[in-house]
């Protein structure tokens, strides 16, 4: 076979560029994110690659390209059979399989996202694999293996559909069988906002999926030596990136109008939601066509983020399912109104009438209905085995420490400490004080005739926090101050190792609870405080007890037993 040079390098450049897409995706959602999880967001998108690679060379190249049925390739392993009838002109076999191989790759850590802060480790890796192994290969057979949605003429140049629906999906049914995380919703249902600890590194993951995207969108192509090929490859690098500045500019003045300032991170996600609604007919539209598609995308991005997390009640910390499920789908079938006839058969508002817009629906209808089944089951399946969700104290303490025993993905940098709220919106804030609502005019409680005051500092662990302040309420204490500190007793932390290396004193995150008292009896207060930390293990955590000489109250200057009243 004669091999075109201009060719091989256009794939081979485009596949180091889709490549480069994970540290694009794992910035934006360790930037989204809390600073707890950062390192186990890390670790999935470099797993999402490092699991895919093989498996992908073992079965998922074969049943995605494989000549078999307008359904299902075949079973290749390591791809050793005829693929001729599928490469491109002048693109050699292993230069065509790592560029399908870094897409597969794409599809599935757009799952990391939504599921991210309470899924274990071990499930997910096991989710990565069955979507690189089947799940996104099958359907991948039919939009671009020569399949039966191929062959209707369902046009997905990029993969708004064939990638990021499909990871879109996976996304909506993961966050959906795993739950909100803890805190996000409210006793009446209302969403609180769990704000990302890093937008920084967010903005720069935009900016590196933006960038990559010319070669996610442009390089698909898959050739550059004739006029043609040069003319299709300008038009899709204007039309990406006129979508994506579109969609930009919509979502700033949208959300500008919606919440009376420009949404941030919400603008950030718009860039990313012009780039995938674009990404099936880049290669199809005109301009003009680009521009409408990502004011669709602009808008509707809002809207999809807003409908998930208050009515739908779907926690997705990064807008994963809006950015590829929604958006993928949306940009799948605006191709058919917009399609010019150039590269595929003309959209409705180009005289094609309704047959290819037809065609767009039924391709993603039918993607979504796979991609949902099976993943369900998947799904379904790991959380009967061996569990999806982390426990509630491990998702607290946060999944770096519980999941890869990594004490801070920022060592030696001072962090804000996390509000972690209960699942109960009656409690207060992890990290804040609070007291009493009666005034003291109507405390009707009389001051002890001798009063002594005693200070009861409490140190235990995170998790039980929301425990001990329930106790702490039901025998009368109205007032206590919460801090997040760090330490270690004498065992001087759990042993932790970094690469290999034991770390000799780890400083362990604890919480330090403060309490004064006078007509509760201290003896009570250690007792309940004993009952509900001692689990029988190392860090249940200690108390001391101080003799207090006075208390003042500084907005009324009551002191002794009435400045410790609830008012």
């Amino acid at each position: 076979m004669n091999y075109s040079p201009v060719n091989t390098i256009w794939v081979l450049l485009g596949a180091a560029l889709v490549f480069f897409m994970q540290a694009g995706f794992a910035m934006c959602e360790a930037g989204f994110t809390r600073a707890k999880n950062s390192g186990n967001i890390l670790m999935k998108n470099l797993m999402d690659f490092c699991i895919g690679t093989p498996l992908y060379w073992i079965f998922g190249y074969g049943i995605m390209f494989g000549a078999g049925t307008a359904l299902f390739g075949w079973i290749d392993p390591f791809i050793l059979k005829d693929y001729s009838h599928i490469l491109p002109p002048g693109v050699p076999l292993w230069a065509y399989a790592i560029f399908q191989t870094v897409f597969c790759a794409t599809s599935a850590t757009i799952v990391s996202g939504a599921m991210a802060e309470r899924t274990r480790f071990s499930a997910y890796c096991l989710y990565s694999a069955a979507i690189s192994l089947f799940i996104y290969p099958v359907s991948g057979h039919w939009i671009w293996g020569g399949g039966w949605l191929a062959q209707m003429g369902f046009h997905d140049f990029a993969g708004s559909t064939a990638v990021h629906m499909v990871g879109g999906v996976c996304a909506l049914i993961g966050a959906r069988m795993l739950g909100p995380r803890i805190g996000k919703y409210g006793k009446d249902g209302k969403p609180r906002a769990i704000l990302g600890h890093n937008l920084s590194i967010a903005a720069l993951g935009v900016f590196i999926l933006w960038f990559c995207w010319f070669g996610f969108n442009g390089a698909s192509t898959v050739g550059m030596d004739s006029d043609s090929l040069l003319s299709a490859a300008s038009i899709v690098f204007f039309n990406t990136n006129l979508s994506a500045a579109l969609a930009t500019l919509t979502t700033m003045f949208f959300t500008w109008l919606r919440y009376g300032k420009p949404d941030v991170s919400m603008t950030f996600n718009a860039s990313l939601a012009g780039l995938v609604g674009i990404t099936a007919g880049c290669d199809a539209v005109s301009p003009f066509g680009a521009a409408v598609i990502g004011l669709c995308c602009g808008f509707a991005i809002v809207l999809s983020v807003e409908f998930f997390d208050k009515i739908a009640r779907i926690d997705d910390p990064v807008g994963a399912i809006s950015v590829h499920g929604v958006c993928g789908a949306l940009g799948t079938i605006l191709t058919g109104f917009f399609a010019t006839g150039v590269s595929t058969m003309k959209g409705v508002f180009y005289g094609g009438g309704l047959s290819f817009l037809l065609v767009q629906c039924a391709g993603v209808i039918s993607t979504i209905a796979w991609t949902a089944v099976v993943i369900t089951i998947v799904f379904t399946m790991i959380r009967k085995t061996i569990g999806l969700r982390a426990d509630a104290s491990e998702e607290v303490m946060g999944l770096d420490r519980s999941e890869h025993g990594l004490p801070t993905a920022y060592a030696g940098i001072a962090m804000l400490p996390d509000d972690t709220f209960s699942q109960d919106s009656s409690t207060a804030s992890a990290s804040m004080s609070y007291q009493g609502t009666a005034s003291p005019e109507k405390n009707k409680e009389k001051a002890p005739d001798s009063p002594v005051y005693t200070r009861i500092q409490i140190i235990c662990r995170p998790s039980a926090l929301e425990g001990l302040k329930n106790a702490m309420n039901k025998i009368g204490i109205t007032g206590m101050t919460v801090t997040n500190v760090m330490g270690y007793g004498t065992q001087k932390g759990t042993p932790e190792y970094y690469r290999g290396t034991p770390v000799e004193v780890t400083l362990l995150p604890k919480v330090q609870v403060d309490i004064v008292v006078s007509k509760v009896p201290v003896r009570e207060v250690i007792e309940t405080a004993c009952a509900v930390l001692h689990t029988g293990h190392i860090g249940d955590g200690k108390i001391f007890v101080y003799d207090v000489e006075n208390v003042v109250r500084v907005r009324t200057g009551e002191e002794g037993y009435d400045a410790l009243q609830s008012d």
